[in-house]
């Protein structure tokens, strides 16, 4: 999220023509001289006391500083070489003391008296109607009726009373002012940008006067909420020696917030302007200090102390759902921006897996090749060798080699030594290969419904035998029962025979 506080625009030069921007829309203005700052101007740099871009507040963060862009150094550039005389900004406005301590203390008075003892009716319904301001109050919005002389005390959610508040954490912008970075928000989506992107780049120069020192750059496009988009420039100035500077973005800022300039880039449809420079310490320090309007103290704190990261980050306070709903959707669209990074270098892996498998194998066929040829060269030397030495005796060295050549062949050859144990080895591969291939030929595979019927059929087998099994015991104990009564009765037979 990028932080800018606004500058306030001073005198506004000879308006310049817009080029034909498809989409953006066009402006017919009478051609006026190229961009130059020779004329001075009242510039506020980061903070100025008429515009507030970054957090939403009420006013700006300070004074302006008066800037004279025209004296230059004498390098004959676009810009008159930005000999700039600025007073330092003093950083008043939202966070210094106020300047109408009475008109605030008189307001604070009689919001007290809405909340807590209105006189309008002069009866217990006063006890209501201070209830109804406290309720107003809490939710930051209507009006606190009081007293029938003074006006109504107007419910903002900046009023200390307001329940609907919290404090966040943006990203401090660490872009340098040399950097020259300048943000246009467009009212447009982003495919569209793109697809006129050149486009936008002649209208930009065209504003800038057509100076053909100067070039327009674009730094990035990025897609945010409610159908807008940010684009990031930055203008390059080149001098007559050849040597190029990027114009400051505070200067550049200014130059886009005067009057003419301003309702041009409105007419291509940007609704907002920001500076990508840092803020100083001494800016941070101040900002921190003092905690924003309607902000209680121990809150912003507080804030101060939880902050994760405060070289990054920086509090600041969401007042109402819009803001709250605000930066949820900033927060949607960046983790679909992150998303869609993480799908990018999953891709980017992706292929360079399959790079690596393609180098690997590569790399093996090379292996062979340098293999085959260190044979082959290995041959030919050896060929070589001979012919060299056709006609000549065979030397010491060389006779040693072959005695030492024909010892090791006896101890290969020898039964017992190494040429069994590789017969043996050979004769175990050439057995485990063939019992292998074998064993994959033998091997089935049952489909998983099929297994289970089979299941079924064994389970109904095996009941059926049990079953079986227990009808042939009980008849085994009837037969042993009647052999029993058979028995008995040959006794009492042969008894009465007897």
């Amino acid at each position: 999220m990028a932080f800018n506080f606004g500058a306030a625009a001073g005198a506004a030069a000879a308006p310049n023509p817009v080029g034909a921007f498809g989409g953006f829309g066009t402006a017919n203005t009478t051609a006026g001289s190229t961009f130059s700052f020779s004329a001075p101007t009242n510039t506020g740099g980061l903070f100025s006391a008429t515009q507030n871009k970054g957090f939403g507040f009420g006013a700006g963060f300070g004074t302006a500083a008066g800037t004279g862009l025209g004296s230059g150094l004498g390098t004959g550039l676009g810009f008159g070489g930005f000999s700039t005389q600025q007073q330092q900004p003093t950083l008043g406005g939202l966070f210094s003391q106020p300047a109408q301590a009475p008109a605030q203390s008189n307001q604070l008075i009689n919001t007290a008296s809405a909340l807590s003892a209105p006189t309008l009716l002069g009866d217990e319904r006063d006890a209501i109607l201070a209830k109804w301001n406290q309720l107003q109050a809490f939710w930051g919005t209507g009006k606190g009726y009081f007293n029938n002389n003074i006006a109504p005390v107007e419910f903002t959610q900046e009023n200390p009373f307001c329940r609907f508040k919290a404090v966040g954490y943006s990203c401090m912008p660490n872009n340098k002012d040399e950097d020259g970075l300048v943000a246009l928000v467009f009212n447009k989506k982003e495919a569209e940008i793109r697809s006129q992107q050149q486009q936008l780049v002649e209208s930009l120069h065209k504003i800038l006067g057509s100076n053909q020192t100067l070039t327009v750059n674009v730094e990035g496009v990025k897609t945010m909420p409610d159908d807008q988009t940010e684009v990031v420039i930055y203008v390059v100035e080149r001098s007559p020696n050849g040597t190029s500077r990027r114009v400051p973005a505070t200067t550049l800022y200014a130059h886009f917030e005067q009057a003419n300039i301003k309702s041009q880039l409105q007419q291509l449809g940007v609704t907002l302007i920001m500076a990508r420079t840092e803020l100083s310490p001494a800016q941070v320090k101040q900002l921190l200090q003092n905690p924003p309007a309607g902000v209680d103290p121990i809150i912003w704190e507080q804030a101060k102390v939880d902050n994760p990261d405060p070289e990054k980050l920086i509090p600041v306070p969401m007042v109402g759902f819009k803001e709250l709903l605000r930066r949820l959707k900033v927060q949607d669209q960046m983790t679909k921006q992150h998303q869609t990074r993480l799908d990018i270098i999953s891709e980017d892996i992706s292929e360079l897996q399959k790079n690596q498998t393609t180098t690997m194998a590569k790399i093996a066929q090379y292996k062979r090749k340098v293999m085959d040829l260190s044979h082959r060269t290995l041959q030919v030397l050896i060929k070589q060798e001979i012919q060299r030495k056709s006609g000549y005796a065979i030397q010491a060295d060389e006779e040693q080699l072959r005695v030492q050549l024909d010892t090791i062949q006896c101890e290969l050859n020898a039964p017992t030594q190494f040429k069994g144990r590789l017969n043996e080895l050979m004769s175990q591969i050439r057995m485990q290969n063939h019992f292998g291939t074998v064993r994959s030929e033998e091997k089935y595979y049952i489909d998983a419904d099929l297994l289970r019927e089979i299941k079924q059929h064994l389970k109904q087998q095996q009941e059926g035998l049990s079953h079986l099994i227990s009808i042939i015991k009980d008849d085994l104990e009837d037969i042993k029962l009647i052999e029993h009564g058979l028995n008995e009765s040959i006794l009492i037979r042969g008894g009465v025979f007897g």
